[in-house]
Parts: structure tokens; sequence; C-alpha cells
């Protein structure tokens, strides 16, 4: 696999010093990593560029593995953005080696370090999951959308514009979650999911917040992990764990399993978007609409 991913940055690198790969359309490229990315950059830029994302509906970031359609886009690319944070695991190889050659941008350095949670997998790195708070991912998106503004071939004041009209969507949609997880009891305001990527929606809904596995789903679980979760589920009587689109189920099946042998009925209480957006044709298949998905299943289940 490391050859493989080798072999690819030097192919981008060749690409992007030929002259015969440059975009010829007048309209900036902007390629993103995820749907997350993808759905915010095209509000911001609605006009003003084409945009694509690399990742889409039910794919794991963490997991992901470049592909020959990846290097076509990302050699045609006048900007290429990623959520950083090790988030795209082997694809931060291939960013880091255009640096020089392409305009790049990480959404991650639109946030205060102060409010970056630290991993739980490896030292003196942090949380990617950034977007989980949808406060801070306005914060993130301002900061993109501000960034792209000043790009030639932007119409600025339109970028800005629209970042601000977003951005402003964002704010509202962050106290609608407030006012809809207020609803459930504080003894039940408990999320258990397959790995632990809602550190930051819990830290910003006052959600107590618990994954089988870390935060990467590279991590590993074993019996004891999963002894424990049943052991917590149980004495603090939940009512509801939740699956991922992006992560298999066994794991969670598994705690149910374990749960019903202890004598307590806890259900799954619906699958949630964690690291990629539903179905484009869907209501979850953009950003807002996700967000809205997953804190109707939460209540629902929780309340």
């Amino acid at each position: 696999m490391k050859r493989f991913f080798t072999y690819l940055i030097a192919l981008v690198l060749l690409a992007c010093s030929d002259p015969s790969g440059k975009n010829i359309d007048q309209r900036p490229q902007i390629v993103c990593t995820t749907g997350m990315l993808g759905d915010a950059i095209k509000k911001i830029t609605e006009g003003q560029a084409d945009v694509t994302h690399l990742m889409g509906p039910g794919v794991d970031p963490h997991l992901y593995k470049g592909t020959q359609g990846d290097l076509k886009l990302l050699t045609n690319a006048d900007v290429i953005i990623y959520n950083g944070l090790h988030l795209e695991g082997k694809m931060g190889e291939i960013f880091e080696k255009l640096e020089n050659r392409k305009k790049i941008l990480l959404a991650a350095d639109g946030v205060d370090s102060t409010l970056l949670l630290n991993s739980s997998d490896y030292q003196n790195t942090y949380d990617p999951h950034l977007w989980f708070d949808v406060s801070i991912w306005a914060q993130c998106c301002r900061y993109l959308g501000n960034s792209l503004a000043k790009l030639e071939g932007m119409d600025r004041q339109t970028i800005l514009d629209q970042t601000k009209a977003y951005t402003d969507s964002l704010s509202k949609l962050h106290a609608w979650v407030l006012r809809q997880v207020s609803t459930i009891p504080d003894s039940q305001r408990v999320l258990i999911t397959a790995h632990d990527a809602f550190g930051y929606f819990g830290r910003a809904y006052d959600v107590e917040v618990r994954g089988l596995q870390g935060i990467s789903t590279l991590s590993e679980y074993g019996l004891k992990d999963v002894s424990e979760l049943v052991n917590f589920i149980t004495d603090r009587h939940i009512k509801a764990v939740f699956v991922e689109s992006s992560v298999s189920d066994r794991s969670l099946k598994a705690v149910v399993e374990g749960c019903r042998e202890k004598g307590h009925a806890v259900k799954i209480g619906g699958t949630l978007y964690s690291d990629a957006m539903g179905k484009a044709d869907s209501p979850e298949g953009n950003y807002m609409g996700m967000v809205r998905y997953n804190i109707q299943r939460i209540v629902e289940a929780l309340k």
C-alpha cells in the first residue's frame, strides 16, 4: 500500500509540472475531500467556481485510499481543500507534496486551537471531527470563504456575501440543535456510537458521548471494550445506541446482544451520518440536512 501512495504522489507531481495538464476552464476548479466540505464550498462559491469532492456517501475518510480518478481531479484543480488533523489518513501525504504547486486550504486552520479536542488515539494530535459542532463548522466555513475571496478569478464581494449567508444559516442551525437536544432528559442524554466521532457534538450540546472504537476507525476494539460498554449501558439504563453510515454495525450489535444477556433491552436507535453525508438526492445529502436528520434520530430514540 505504501508503494501505491508513493506512486500516486509521483504521478501527481509529474502531472502538475506538465503544461498540457493545466485547466483550460475559466472558472476555478476546486477539489474538496469530504462531502461536508464540498457542500459548504458549493454554497459559498455558487456561480464562481466548479466544485467537486472525492469522498462520497458511506465512505470512511480514515480508511480512504486515493484512486486514479482522484489523480486527474487533483491534477486539474486550482484549489484543493481538505479537513486536516489526520482525518484523511494517507491522503495527507499527497497534499503535503502539492503545497508548493497548488493552492491548498485546510478547514482546521479556521479554528482557534484552544477549541480543538485532543485525540484519544494518538499523542499530540487533535480530534478531526469538527463538523459535529455546528458553531465550529461555521468558523471553518467563514475562514475558507474569506480565503477563497482573495483568489484570482473570484468575485470577492460575491464570495464574501455568500459566505455570510451560509454561516448565518449555520448559526440558526446551531441554535436549533441546542433547543432539540435540551428536550432529552438529563439521565438519557448519552450518545453511544461505533467510534468516538461525536466529541465536539457532546461538548457543544451537553451530551455525554461514548464510542466503542477510538476517534479513528483504524483503532481496534476488543472483548474488554465491549464488556465495559455493556456494563455502562446496563448500569445507566440507556435506551438506545446508534450505528453509523460509514462504519460497520457489527460491533454495536455485539453490544446490544451483551446487554440483552444481562437483562437490559437496549435498541439500535437508528443510523447516524458521521464521517460522510447521505446520497446526493436525499435530504441528508447536504450538511444541514444531515445534521437535522441526526438530531431527529437521537432525540426520538432517547426522549
